[in-house]
């Protein structure tokens, strides 16, 4: 579909550039040879027909040297080239077919100009040689997706930063559950206390002494 597209460009941009060249080459010899009579000049005559060559060279620049196809430089270099190479074997017969008397924008269109002058047959050779690059009948390669690089296997490492807080164990059942520093609200058994002043280290056990009493009335 590009050497398509490319194709139709080259039969657009050949006459088309044919115009612009006649009617810069035609302007800028006519205001140079007014200038030369009455000897006196003016830059803004010459505006017109530079603007016509700078479209033109533009418009050939774009076909030369886009990397879509070549196949549209290709056909301009030989439509352009063509008048010029057949000037060699029947030169009256090829002017004679060269369009006389138009006009554009009320300006005189002398196409026979840049066809004697040669100027078609350079710009033709031009587009011509731009086609022998190889590379301009292949494809563009298309990118291919980097493969994602894939993590080294090795021991598993918990990094953190300073401010993380580091990996909770496996918790431990007879802990107590941390805390806010309150105490705790479950009450503990109170202490054992003393009754008359006496320890309840310092005299034998009630039981025992009652035990011996009767032992001796018995007795």
């Amino acid at each position: 579909m590009r050497h398509l597209w490319s194709f139709l460009a080259g039969l657009v941009v050949a006459p088309v550039t044919w115009v612009l060249v006649t009617l810069g080459q035609d302007g800028s010899a006519g205001t140079v040879d007014r200038w030369v009579e009455i000897g006196t000049s003016n830059s803004a005559n010459l505006i017109e027909p530079a603007a016509y060559l700078a479209v033109g060279g533009v418009l050939l620049g774009l076909l030369g040297t886009l990397r879509t196809s070549p196949l549209g430089p290709l056909v301009a270099g030989l439509l352009l080239a063509a008048p010029y190479v057949g000037m060699f074997a029947a030169p009256f017969q090829v002017r004679d077919r060269i369009p006389d008397g138009w006009k554009v924008f009320g300006d005189p269109l002398p196409l026979h100009v840049p066809v004697e002058n040669g100027t078609l047959f350079l710009i033709g050779l031009l587009l011509v040689m731009a086609t022998f690059s190889g590379q301009r009948w292949r494809r563009w390669p298309r990118p291919v997706a980097e493969p994602t690089p894939t993590p080294a296997e090795g021991p598993d490492r918990n990094e953190f930063t300073l401010t993380d807080w580091p990996p909770t164990g496996a918790a431990d059942r007879d802990a107590a559950p941390p805390s806010l520093g309150y105490p705790d609200p479950t009450p503990t058994e109170p202490l054992p206390r003393r009754t008359g002043g006496e320890s309840p280290w310092s005299a034998p056990p009630r039981g025992t002494t009652r035990s011996e009493e009767d032992t001796t009335e018995i007795r």
